[in-house]
């Protein structure tokens, strides 16, 4: 008779973690921060609630640890094509081709993509949303979540000083913000369509300025 085969500890805890990252999202996306529950997490996820308050001390901390998960997803989705770009230290960044408005449309058109994206508009909603009356989570959202990825933009910024295709006098940070801003105005007041088309006229406007061109 064959030795039985040990389960793979390490496996189902991925499974598990997995499953509760999976229904932390949906149910935050279903209900709303404040009503999403540890219990309800574990229900949904086919776990004891135990396993949950095991691997982390709150519900807030389960959600961000799944909010931060599905974003790392995202950004290796829309990393190029091989991997990660070599140019940001074998980490995701912004392309730099050369084409400072080309490189930010390309990641523009990407944000408009996941803001879009049924999976994560909604749990992004929910938790920018208790991030604005709940301090400590929106800290802890902007950042675990938000400065990373603004810190892209100053270094593709930064890279575009030195080369010459952005003024020398341009505060990277504030630069930035016109470029992410409208997007996100847009996406949270709901007040006109996110498309790709509206990326590109932000890049040519922040980039271009609206002054008449003599």
């Amino acid at each position: 008779m064959s030795p039985r085969k040990a389960p793979d500890a390490g496996r189902r805890s991925d499974r598990s973690r997995r499953a509760i990252y999976d229904a932390a999202l949906a149910l935050v996306g279903e209900n709303g921060y404040r009503r999403t529950t540890i219990e309800g997490i574990a229900a949904r996820a086919g776990v004891g609630k135990q396993t949950i308050y095991r691997w982390w001390p709150s519900k807030a901390a389960v959600l961000m640890e799944a909010f931060l998960d599905l974003a790392a997803r995202a950004a290796e989705q829309a990393a190029p094509e091989g991997g990660a770009d070599d140019r940001a230290g074998g980490e995701y960044g912004i392309p730099d081709t050369g084409d400072l408005a080309a490189d930010l449309k390309s990641v523009l058109r990407a944000t408009v993509d996941e803001l879009n994206d049924p999976l994560m508009e909604a749990p992004t909603r929910a938790l920018t949303a208790e991030g604005i009356v709940d301090a400590k989570l929106g800290a802890e959202f902007v950042e675990k979540l938000l400065d990373p990825q603004l810190a892209l933009y100053v270094t593709r910024l930064r890279a575009a000083q030195e080369a010459g295709h952005l003024r020398a006098d341009a505060d990277p940070r504030t630069a930035l913000e016109l470029l992410i801003a409208p997007l996100t105005h847009r996406w949270l007041l709901r007040t006109l369509p996110l498309t790709h088309a509206y990326a590109d006229t932000i890049v040519d406007y922040a980039l271009g300025g609206l002054a008449p061109r003599p």
